[in-house]
């Protein structure tokens, strides 16, 4: 499994999230998902809100486009980008053959 795959239209976004990061950023591989820092505390889904914001930008679409499919009180989510193409060169290295 990888981090990052195609699913039709989307993108899915296997994520560990570290809330109360400090500065958003992608950092790395967390075992078979992205390591995301977020800057948000986890209270009242705050960190989850922040993600959603931070992949949007990323990709360059509406926080609409971002839905979180799983793990909405766990630290492992799972995250679809709808209806986009590109994916950013931030992420690019985290596809498999890439």
């Amino acid at each position: 499994m990888t981090a990052i795959r195609r699913q039709a239209d989307d993108w899915l976004l296997d994520c560990w999230l570290q809330p109360r990061g400090g500065r958003d950023a992608i950092i790395g591989l967390h075992g078979d998902a992205l390591k995301i820092r977020i800057g948000a505390a986890p209270v009242d889904g705050a960190a989850n809100q922040a993600l959603i914001r931070f992949i949007a930008a990323e990709f360059g679409v509406s926080q609409s486009c971002v839905i979180l499919e799983s793990g909405q009180t766990s630290r492992r989510k799972r995250l679809r980008v709808c209806n986009t193409t590109a994916l950013p060169a931030s992420l690019a290295g985290f596809i498999a053959g890439a």
